[in-house]
């Protein structure tokens, strides 16, 4: 499976490309249609494994449509 069949916006997948990556992780490939879904999400994974971008592509791909309400709330430990 690719990213560009998880349904992030073009713009995201083109700086994905650009970035040089080519397949989703297992993480990102659970992930990421959850978060597009607007479902909560709690998931554990090795260090370097996407993590970051399985819930922060998502949250890109959200802010790039017009909403008048918020469209993410990230709550992280201190």
């Amino acid at each position: 499976m690719s990213f560009s069949s998880l349904g992030l916006s073009d713009n995201i997948l083109k700086g994905i490309r650009a970035m040089g990556y080519e397949d989703p992780t297992p993480i990102q490939l659970r992930g990421i249609p959850l978060f597009l879904e607007g479902r909560d999400l709690i998931g554990s994974a090795q260090t370097g494994t996407g993590k970051t971008a399985a819930f922060g592509l998502p949250i890109l791909t959200k802010l790039g449509k017009p909403s008048d309400t918020p469209r993410a709330l990230i709550v992280e430990p201190t």
